[in-house]
């Protein structure tokens, strides 16, 4: 909003100055909301394009974005503009969205590894594959929403790792890393097989996961327990 141009003339005037600050009319017009309908529209493309993005990759085509989520070409164009910015809000969507189901199971599941298995069911229905565009090289993961919207997923998950370990529920040689490596994996198609087809296998194979997961250990893992930043730092 561009402010009101001031002469010179009262600029030099010592009586023309004014106190905004005890001004309460002087204050800038708030910025309207959006309209219903246009935020219903937004979360349908958010919805939509999440799951073209599980199905296809970030390469996905525009037009079947906007046909899923019962939109025109122009709605979708005016919410977001380019590629970058939709994948950018999917991500931010998905993210905030899987936290949110984190802290849910903390705070209704009294057994931590029920815990555990909760929000790991919970995520791939939100579709935590769509999260994967954050590990390609031209992502731009250091946008200030993207960092603490990461903070805040890394954090809450590994609160209910941790919570699970202390418990003597979850093996202590696994990390957040590879809990959201094998929840992703395990929650995408398979390329060239219809999502539909595989989508029923998704949960029975997260749960034979999950099952692995309990303590006591009955194998001894490779390498080393990721975290989600050693994911970032090996793929970027």
């Amino acid at each position: 909003m561009k402010r009101p141009t001031t002469s010179a003339a009262a600029l030099s005037a010592p009586e023309a100055a004014v106190d905004l600050s005890a001004d309460p009319s002087a204050e800038s017009t708030p910025v309207p909301r959006p309209r219903a309908d246009a935020v219903r529209n937004r979360e349908r493309i958010l919805v939509a394009a999440r799951e073209v993005l599980v199905e296809q990759g970030s390469a996905a085509p525009f037009d079947e974005i906007a046909r899923r989520a019962g939109v025109g070409n122009a709605t979708l164009y005016r919410h977001f503009p380019d590629r970058a910015a939709l994948v950018h809000h999917v991500v931010l969507f998905v993210m905030d969205r899987v936290t949110a189901q984190a802290e849910e199971a903390l705070a209704q599941e009294a057994d931590a590894f029920a815990a555990l298995c909760r929000f790991t069911h919970a995520a791939a229905d939100e579709r935590i594959g769509a999260l994967c565009p954050m590990l390609a090289g031209d992502f731009d993961g250091e946008h200030p929403e993207l960092i603490a919207a990461r903070e805040a997923l890394a954090e809450t998950v590994e609160t209910l790792v941790t919570a699970g370990q202390e418990a003597g529920l979850v093996r202590t040689d696994i990390g957040v890393g590879d809990l959201m490596v094998a929840l992703s994996q395990l929650s995408r198609p398979l390329p060239g097989i219809s999502c539909m087809a595989v989508d029923g296998f998704v949960h029975r194979h997260l749960q034979l996961f999950l099952d692995g997961l309990r303590a006591p250990a009955r194998s001894e893992l490779p390498g080393e327990a990721a975290t989600l930043e050693d994911l970032r730092q090996k793929t970027m």
